[in-house]
């Protein structure tokens, strides 16, 4: 076939991906390593999660995670590069707001950390960048580069 995939080559499923899925897409878009036992944790404690699969194999996810009423964080927006380019980033979102849709309520907080140089992928759906009077902060626990 070569090229473009068609769209219909790709599903997408409310579904976390597996531990190995996860670690598989961290590390193919150069993200940390995160333990085993850490990702099953982390997973399980997410309040929404979607895969996007080509096949039967998982190509992309994204996930939320929050408190569920107050507080929601996308996390893990992650599509295979040799897959990107084809829309499947916009499909994760749209999954993804349509599941704040039904839950955040008036005033819920939902963030973000995009990489560098997505800052405007995720501008489309709304978010803006944190103004310099109001820094926001991060701890990676354990690197010792910081």
């Amino acid at each position: 076939m070569g090229g473009l995939m068609a769209e219909s080559e790709y599903r997408l499923l409310e579904k976390f991906p597996s531990i190995s899925d996860y670690r598989r897409l961290r590390a193919a878009v150069g993200w940390s390593e995160l333990p085993p036992g850490a990702v099953e944790k982390g997973l399980g404690g997410s309040l929404y999660s979607v895969c996007v699969c080509r096949g039967e194999e998982v190509v992309g996810c994204g996930r939320v995670v929050g408190d569920g009423a107050v507080y929601f964080y996308i996390q893990d927006v992650i599509v295979l590069p040799e897959h990107q380019g084809q829309g499947l980033g916009t499909r994760i979102m749209g999954r993804i707001m349509a599941y704040l849709d039904g839950h955040a309520h008036q005033n819920s907080f939902i963030a973000l950390m995009a990489a560098k140089g997505a800052e405007g992928f995720y501008e489309r759906y709304g978010f803006t960048r944190r103004p310099q009077d109001r820094p926001g902060m991060f701890l990676i626990w354990g690197d010792e580069s910081t």
